[in-house]
């Protein structure tokens, strides 16, 4: 089956929105996608929304939302979809499955998060939501106490990495500079992000504030087609693979610092598109700590097991490496708005692939993985994209 081609998008900038509640920011991005697509409302057959919540807003109910971007959204079928911190891919999923099956031609996918609305313990909490509540939550473990966890397993079978988690972050912070839809945008160089200190606490040992992704507001928002009508836009990108692998919610039930429902995704996606992690011009991989980036680069065969390190080292993910990793700035600096942290990715790269993405434009992109995961190593999405000729 051939996937359907991205055709329009939007980007709100990530960050602290104070101006924007949840509403504006998915009408304000389906009207931007609608825009850049050249669409009405009217065009469109389905909608899916992108939203984790969890009580980080008073919102329950949000599938038409988007619908105050255009009267003609009245009455199509929209639908909110959910899966942790990869919302966003599953939304995306969800419209390529409904073209895939012929139920719609053209659909409109809209992630969003309104976070800093809500205190840092709300926050904290509603995002604990996403781990196995009696394996993990009753215990009161929060994400960065499982990601330090998993750092620290992966420091007693392969050595202290701390140092390899800071030039993660610092090459993060450098690319984040250079995007003006940033969260972060101050290039904090190696020594700071290595350095525990007022500004850079611990938060959870080993992990330093330098080493966990931002709390945010943003939307990002898409327009699929089937592909025999991708050809009427001025231009499209298409899905190559488009890999979905769940694992075991308890972390007890597996092991984590193995990522092998990445691994899996990842292995199944590129047989799917006929390649190898040394074809890809770039990769958005979901950062929400640098110790899961270090482990993506394991996942998706750029290093060995316990080999990661020698990625930062050799300058392969740096952005003018032989393949960029994050050249967005990626969750770390770009920002982690939950639900639009999925459709994000998928813009960014597909921005690259059409050359429009500015000054983190990877030169001559042609084929970009993205890599988005929900919960601790849990839902696990991985796409390949490619411009359609």
């Amino acid at each position: 089956m051939e996937h359907a081609c991205i055709v329009g998008w939007s980007h709100t900038p990530f960050g602290r929105l104070d101006a924007f509640d949840l509403e504006r920011l998915m009408v304000d991005s389906a009207h931007a996608a609608l825009a850049d697509a050249g669409l009405q409302a009217r065009d469109i057959d389905t909608v899916f929304v992108s939203h984790f919540n969890a009580g980080m807003v008073p919102d329950g109910f949000v599938s038409s939302l988007p619908f105050g971007a255009d009267e003609g959204f009245r009455f199509k079928p929209a639908v909110r979809l959910e899966n942790a911190c990869a919302s966003g891919s599953a939304a995306i999923h969800a419209a390529l499955d409904a073209i895939g099956a012929g139920r719609a031609r053209i659909a409109l996918v809209v992630g969003a998060e309104k976070m800093t609305a809500a205190d840092g313990p709300a926050v904290t909490a509603a995002l604990a939501r996403a781990s196995h509540y009696r394996d993990e939550g009753a215990q009161g473990m929060t994400f960065p106490g499982i990601f330090a966890r998993i750092a620290r397993e992966y420091f007693a079978r392969h050595g202290d990495h701390g140092a390899t988690l800071a030039r993660i972050a610092a090459k993060n912070h450098a690319n984040g500079a250079r995007n003006p839809l940033a969260h972060l945008r101050r290039d904090l160089g190696f020594e700071f992000c290595n350095t525990v200190s007022e500004r850079n606490p611990l938060i959870a040992a080993p992990l330093r504030k330098t080493d966990c992704s931002t709390v945010a507001d943003g939307a990002a928002a898409l327009v699929l087609a089937a592909a025999p009508l991708a050809r009427e836009f001025r231009r499209a990108v298409r899905f190559r693979a488009a890999v979905q692998v769940n694992d075991f919610l308890p972390m007890s039930r597996r092991d984590p610092v193995a990522f092998e429902g990445p691994r899996l995704a990842w292995r199944r996606a590129l047989e799917e598109a006929g390649a190898d992690v040394g074809d890809l011009d770039l990769a958005e991989v979901h950062d929400c700590f640098t110790i899961a980036e270090l482990l993506c680069y394991e996942a998706m065969g750029l290093a060995e097991t316990g080999q990661g390190a020698r990625c930062v080292e050799d300058g392969t993910v740096a952005f003018d490496g032989a393949l960029p990793v994050n050249p967005s700035g990626g969750l770390k600096a770009k920002g982690h708005p939950v639900g639009a942290t999925g459709v994000s990715m998928h813009v960014m790269a597909a921005r690259q692939l059409c050359g429009e993405a500015g000054a983190i434009q990877v030169p001559g992109a042609g084929l970009a993985g993205v890599f988005n995961m929900g919960g601790a190593v849990v839902a696990n999405y991985v796409s390949v994209l490619e411009r359609a000729a």
